[in-house]
């Protein structure tokens, strides 16, 4: 299968590609194709992300994005691994890397087909708080489509005793909580992806506070509940 195809394939015919996982057919180079085609897609996002600022945080973001997620890869795989192996299953650790890449790759598609939406409300919209929201809930759908993707792809390649199969939905569940919650904080420590036309550049900001304060404080200035100095 060449690499436009089993994008492609991953859209349309998810069981294909769960049956190739769970037949370790051809993974490396599947791997392969998904990390690349998933970081292009999600540069030209976070591209979108930056334009708000400047040229230099256009490529900020569109760096950091795609490494937002290796991050998140990366340090999450492990655990999904392990939770899945003492439950009985049989799934390798490049199966289960593999599982997520198509969830990500499902991500970062989503994603690219909602940047016309995103840049038609960067030109419509001067509110940065409104325009930070949006991404945040652009994600937040694109998201919950990938890992929905990812649950599936574990229901349909998991093997290993039938008295596990219960608790290994339930540890995916578990794990995807903990995937969402090192994802915002890889984003946090990335930050920012969405320059704030007030500030100049920057291509990290000083660690502190936190995802979900900032969003709350967002919140509160859009609604105007107060604002922000």
């Amino acid at each position: 299968m060449n690499n436009l195809a089993l994008i492609e394939t991953i859209l349309r015919d998810r069981q294909a590609v769960f049956a190739e996982i769970r037949r370790s057919a051809n993974l490396r180079g599947s791997i392969r194709t998904m990390l690349l085609f998933s970081a292009g897609f999600l540069a030209l996002y976070g591209g979108v992300m930056g334009s708000t600022h400047s040229v230099l945080q256009v490529l900020a973001s569109a760096l950091k994005l795609p490494l937002l997620f290796l991050v998140t890869l990366v340090v999450c795989a492990p655990a999904l691994y392990f939770f899945n192996l003492i439950f009985g299953s049989n799934q390798s650790l490049s199966q289960n890397i593999a599982l997520m890449l198509t969830a990500i790759t499902v991500t970062s598609v989503v994603l690219l087909s909602l940047a016309p939406i995103v840049l038609f409300f960067l030109l419509t919209s001067s509110s940065y708080q409104f325009f930070k929201l949006l991404n945040v809930g652009v994600f937040t759908v694109a998201g919950f489509v990938g890992v929905s993707y990812l649950s599936q792809g574990m229901r349909a390649i998991s093997g290993g005793r039938a008295d596990g199969v219960q608790a290994r939905a339930n540890l995916v569940r578990l794990w995807i909580l903990i995937y969402a919650f090192v994802g915002s904080q890889a984003a946090w420590t990335l930050r920012p992806f969405v320059g704030a036309p007030s500030m100049k550049f920057e291509f990290l900001r000083p660690l502190g506070g936190n995802f979900y304060a900032n969003i709350f404080v967002s919140l509160g200035e859009l609604f105007g509940f107060f604002t922000v100095r």
